[in-house]
């Protein structure tokens, strides 16, 4: 076994992942290294060859391939290590990385460790759908893959079930590549994605949304032949009577993203019910010190410009802990109320300037006001005309505001 030691390892090398190193440069760190276990960097941006990436980072449009190439560029200009076909089997809590390579398996002891490891998809198992096992059921990011970079067509006549932005994305990308989508069914009263992937994907095709529908049934044996769809109630629970066969040959599941977290649970860091991610405070920093996240293995984006904005500020960070220059104030604990799901941060640890704070709704709220208080005294209060869970919303905490904060938790609320 080889063994190695790096200033800072980033894993993963998506967006995430370059984002960080190229930050993480900028900041003084020379002594890094990215590891990514595919043969090429860039992630889940290989196969996004639709538009729409960029217009927040680089104000101009670019497809998938496109932003990825700006940021390998920029590693290149840098001289950045970037180790493809390295797969990390283990991190430990004294930052040990364990990566297998063609080369063999490798240990590196790593001053500051970056996790950019990304999420993956929710698949059939995870819903308990009955029915058999016919050919022709696939999550819609293996189905953007089939297209996109293999030139293969999953099937010609097409139902997806979740209306996450993949499963817009790919209703749209299926029907200009000459199949039928027949529907698009969501298990909530509201859409999963952003409105704009509503109006553009399904909106501009006449392709049908069926809120507050599942697939209850699936049909057909050496390939799938139908599904069953039925209305579902207020507690998602399908409505006898309501049952509609619908023909097909193929179905998409885009019903969630998982972050990968399992390399974080064995370094034994603390993580969010909710988010799926680790716990962090506002430099990205987890529980365990030296230990930083960003992208979507701590929460789920919907814009890889807010990735790459995260994951400059985690770069930044690391960089920061290296030089021995982060210190801990006293811990502000954000807590949410129920119809706030989850903020990013969790926690606020050093109080020496703004911070941004993410979080999502539980529901679709109109004339909404956040409210963020702190033993009891409004510090912020910012109305929005309308919240939905399918889009995150920010907001941001000034220093001045975070110094009048003498409790250990920040509320936040909406009303």
């Amino acid at each position: 076994m080889r063994r190695e030691q790096a200033d800072l390892v980033i894993i993963g090398g998506g967006p995430a992942g370059l984002a960080a190193a190229v930050a993480a440069y900028d900041s003084g760190v020379r002594d890094l290294l990215v590891l990514e276990r595919d043969s090429h960097p860039g992630g889940i941006l290989q196969q996004c060859i639709h538009n729409g990436f960029g217009l927040h980072r680089f104000q101009k449009e670019l497809t998938g391939p496109e932003y990825a190439w700006e940021y390998e560029k920029m590693a290149a200009e840098r001289n950045i290590a970037i180790r493809c076909g390295s797969m990390v089997l283990h991190v430990s809590p004294e930052k040990v990385i364990t990566v297998v390579s063609r080369e063999g398996v490798t240990q590196i002891q790593a001053r500051a460790v970056i996790l950019a490891m990304g999420c993956r998809e929710r698949s059939r198992g995870a819903l308990n759908i009955p029915g058999t096992r016919p050919a022709g059921i696939f999550s819609a990011g293996t189905a953007q893959k089939y297209v996109n970079c293999m030139g293969y067509l999953p099937g010609r006549e097409v139902v997806i079930l979740g209306s996450g932005d993949i499963g817009l994305i790919m209703a749209r990308r299926m029907t200009l590549e000459g199949a039928k989508v027949k529907a698009v069914c969501e298990l909530m009263p509201y859409s999963g994605g952003l409105a704009r992937n509503i109006q553009q994907c399904l909106k501009d095709f006449d392709i049908p949304l069926k809120l507050s529908h599942t697939v209850t049934a699936i049909h057909g044996k050496e390939r799938l032949t139908g599904v069953t769809v039925s209305q579902v109630d207020e507690k998602r629970r399908p409505i006898p009577g309501t049952e509609e066969e619908i023909s097909c040959d193929t179905l998409l599941l885009s019903v969630g993203l998982i972050p990968e977290n399992e390399l974080s649970k064995e370094a034994g860091i603390r993580l969010d019910p909710v988010t799926g991610g680790a716990v962090v405070d506002e430099k990205r920093q987890t529980s365990c010190p030296g230990i930083f996240a960003c992208g979507n293995v701590l929460h789920v984006h919907d814009l890889v410009d807010f990735v790459s904005e995260e994951a400059a500020l985690a770069g930044e960070s690391a960089a920061a802990y290296i030089a021995g220059k982060v210190s801990s104030d006293n811990v502000l604990e954000l807590v949410p109320d129920g119809k706030i799901r989850y903020t990013v941060p969790q926690r606020i640890a050093h109080r020496q300037g703004n911070v941004r704070v993410y979080f999502r709704v539980d529901n679709v709220y109109r004339k909404a006001e956040v409210r963020v208080t702190c033993d009891g005294e409004t510090i912020l209060a910012i109305k929005r005309p309308v919240v939905k869970p399918g889009e995150m919303e920010s907001l941001t905490l000034t220093k001045e505001q975070l110094e009048k904060c003498r409790g250990s938790r920040l509320e936040f609320s909406l009303v």
